[in-house]
């Protein structure tokens, strides 16, 4: 998702310029001066200056102008849809849904944020005691483009909402969308410097970090790029919150209802045309109900057609690039060529654009890349469980942990296996895995650390203090 590189350019290196091309047919759309480093830092240190005034300003108008936020998003909703599609391919329908989940979750923490952030009282038996939750100053967000208004904005505001301010440092391939993203803020009526777009190469994110103006890093992205974000925020001594990749495990238990089963995964396979960190991508059958759910699921996939990303009854529509269409075709033929099954896709289009078709592979072990890598795009791996305990060591055995599910026709017996048995930070029973204001969101082992959204999203960047005061 996001670049993975964080060697450092030359200082004196030209501005870079950001050029976007259409998914679907491959040619030029607009391009973009980015910033240089130096301007980039000193955009961060006018972001940190606007601090001070942004954390006095009572939470109640911060909520204001969120809420402002919402409605600018909503009134502009057909524009950032149709950026979303012409700079990473998203359909347009499911671009109108991310802007509207961004107005709600701005909605969600301008409502909720002054209860989450109230001090919390404390019996010391004695002197009076409580806790505090303080901003701390300015977050650096490094953000990925397959959701790139969400991800951004399930940062922004609970962080804004906290008093910090913020710098957004997005993905090369959707700068136009970056820009829209400060315009929306600029438009709500937040005072100017509250929240910047950076437009600038991976290169230059460790001297954004390193410098004193960055106060902490969230980013969103592959496992090499929180390495190498980790790396840099820790040697700073900084704090981070990663949310990276993952390899979502769907458990099909024999009582399940295969039909059904069949839907839900086709549809958690294909979120965002399988480009997503918490799609579905091994589902783990046991033995008993294999060949039927097999079956059922190549049917159900076969239905997600490509089509024009305009077209509002288009279900598949391109990959982000070429360059990514490649990689997944890649790993379905090395998966091929060790023994998987290709029960329907796998072959890659004649015709301009970044198109892949839904593909289905049975068969699939360990070893395979669609087994061991993430595969991000419309592939879906079906593993063999011999019983309910083996599909639960085949889920666990992931260097993943972000999310996974469980279908059964028994809730309470799914209810189990989520809350108890999956190491993972998100298990849904009988539905996709799906992220929401209201849940906190992240994942565990290589899927990072931290959380985002809710109560405990929006305590990650704050000075959780104790406060004991003597008479």
């Amino acid at each position: 998702m996001a670049e993975t590189s964080l060697s450092s350019r030359p200082a004196s290196a030209a501005k870079p310029r950001f050029e976007t091309a259409d998914p679907a047919t491959g040619t030029p759309g607009r391009s973009y001066e980015g910033h240089s480093r130096d301007e980039a830092l000193a955009v961060a240190r006018s972001v940190r200056a606007a601090f001070a005034a942004w954390r006095a300003m009572p939470i109640g108008e911060r909520a204001r102008l969120m809420r402002e936020a919402a409605r600018v998003l909503r009134r502009r909703q057909a524009e950032f849809a149709e950026l979303m599609t012409a700079e990473m391919g998203k359909l347009l329908a499911d671009g109108r849904g991310e802007v509207e989940k961004c107005a709600f979750n701005c909605d969600y923490f301008a409502e909720h944020a002054e209860a989450f952030l109230r001090p919390r009282p404390v019996d010391l038996d004695g002197p009076k005691a409580f806790v505090t939750f303080n901003p701390i100053g300015t977050v650096l967000a490094v953000m990925p483009w397959n959701f790139p208004f969400w991800q951004v904005f399930r940062f922004a505001a609970p962080t804004l909402m906290a008093g910090n301010t913020a710098v957004l440092k997005h993905a090369s391939n959707v700068p136009g969308c970056a820009l829209a993203i400060e315009s929306v803020f600029r438009e709500a009526g937040f005072p100017d410097d509250v929240f910047r777009t950076l437009l600038v190469p991976s290169a230059d994110v460790k001297s954004l970090i390193d410098d004193a103006s960055i106060a902490a890093v969230t980013l969103t992205g592959s496992v090499e790029a929180g390495r190498q974000v980790a790396a840099a925020a820790g040697a700073a001594l900084k704090k981070s919150v990663l949310e990276l990749g993952g390899s979502d495990a769907y458990l099909i238990l024999e009582d399940a209802d295969i039909a059904q089963a069949a839907r839900v995964c086709a549809a958690a396979r294909m979120v965002n045309g399988g480009q997503s960190c918490i799609a579905g991508k091994r589902f783990v059958a046991v033995r008993p109900v294999r060949e039927a759910f097999e079956r059922a699921l190549a049917a159900e996939m076969a239905t997600y057609v490509m089509g024009d990303p305009r077209d509002p009854v288009t279900k598949l529509g391109p990959m982000e690039s070429v360059k990514a269409r490649d990689r997944i075709h890649d790993q379905v033929r090395r998966s091929v060529e060790r023994g998987a099954r290709l029960l329907t896709g796998g072959t890659v289009p004649d015709r301009p654009g970044a198109w892949y078709p839904p593909t289905v592979l049975a068969g699939v072990r360990p070893g395979m890349a669609v087994y061991d890598e993430e595969v991000f795009g419309p592939v879906a791996a079906v593993v063999e469980a011999e019983d309910e305990a083996d599909a639960i060591r085949i889920a666990n055995g992931a260097r993943f942990g972000l999310g996974s599910g469980v279908l059964t026709r028994d809730p309470a017996r799914g209810e189990r296996i989520a809350a108890e048995m999956l190491e993972a930070g998100l298990s849904f029973v009988n539905g996709n895995v799906r992220s929401d204001p209201r849940l906190p969101f992240g994942g565990i082992k290589e899927s990072g650390y931290g959380r985002e959204c809710s109560e405990f999203g929006i305590r990650e960047f704050v000075n959780i203090k104790s406060v004991v005061v003597h008479p």
